[in-house]
């Protein structure tokens, strides 16, 4: 079972509150450290001192940590053009010597493209739909030959589909809530389908429509890896879970139905449930990134426990 910390900057953190994040999630023998690619902070946080960018933050974690897996929940595919976003990920693997891997989803937070003058598309699944393509395809062409591409949104002719990752294949990772095209997409490019933020029930109906577009697409449903990303807020005792609650602005009630939260014992207790359906993977939404207490119970009492 692994289980990775996922981080949401954009509500506030520096790069260097994000690199001893990282140093602590490799020291205390998590798998991986995932980052959100937001540009705007959301809900009730000043969000200070500003947004950092995923792909920059991730180059400067690959040169400082040296075992755990690196990535992004998810790359919004308004934010970059699919070759510019091909070169920064192969580069950021090699600078990691093989350890990122990609989520990339649609984009979805409009003010935030207003904010930075991103351009918001009407069509945004399309697009994400041909970047997937287009990226996997870059990195898949033989050296020394070149890539072409011409679609709806975007046309690439002549490229010399440079540079390379350092691994023979970067992990894609796609998720989230669709009901039909996301399966699909997961069914072609994905290596991992995440599901954000969901209930066992609704986990378990969506690993079987991936599974089931797997299946349709002549592909082995077991050949995916299937996981879930879920805020988590561990205590010794009710008093220390409702303090880490307060600290996130949540309420335990609400967190115990929604995510990962209560004593060791009753978390590791929700982890099999949805073990039980499929989830071989956990992205512990971490909301405190100055708590590092609260990873060191996590990797003693949780990961322990499911090692």
């Amino acid at each position: 079972m692994d289980l990775r910390i996922f981080t949401e900057p954009q509500q506030g953190a520096t790069y260097d509150t994000l690199l001893t994040v990282a140093k602590a999630t490799e020291d205390l023998g998590f798998d991986a450290f995932f980052r959100s690619d937001h540009y705007m902070k959301m809900g009730d946080v000043d969000g200070l001192p500003g947004p950092t960018d995923a792909w920059i933050t991730l180059a400067g974690l690959a040169r400082e940590t040296r075992r755990i897996r690196l990535g992004t929940l998810m790359t919004a595919a308004t934010f970059r053009l699919p070759g510019v976003l091909a070169i920064q990920v192969a580069q950021v693997d090699q600078m990691s010597g093989g350890r990122v891997e990609l989520g990339l989803g649609a984009g979805w937070f409009a003010e935030e493209h207003e904010a930075y003058g991103i351009p918001f598309p009407e069509e945004k699944f399309g697009r994400l739909e041909e970047q997937l393509e287009i990226v996997t395809g870059l990195w898949g062409t033989e050296t020394g030959k070149t890539y072409d591409f011409d679609g709806t949104h975007y046309r690439l002719k002549n490229s010399p589909a440079l540079p390379k990752p350092a691994q023979a294949r970067v992990p894609v990772l796609i998720g989230g809530h669709g009901a039909t095209r996301t399966p699909r997409l997961a069914a072609r490019y994905a290596d991992e389908f995440n599901m954000p933020f969901s209930s066992v029930a609704d986990t378990e109906r969506q690993f079987g429509r991936v599974r089931a577009a797997a299946e349709k697409a002549g592909r082995p449903a077991d050949t995916l890896t299937y996981s879930n990303a879920l805020v988590v807020c561990v205590g010794r005792d009710d008093q220390e879970v409702a303090r880490r609650a307060a600290a996130i602005g949540r309420e335990v009630d609400e967190l115990k139905e929604n995510g990962l939260a209560g004593s060791p014992a009753e978390v590791v207790d929700k982890i099999g449930r949805y073990a039980e359906v499929g989830a071989t993977r956990f992205y512990l939404q971490v909301l405190d990134l100055d708590d590092l207490d609260h990873l060191e119970l996590i990797s003693a009492q949780v990961q322990s426990q499911l090692a």
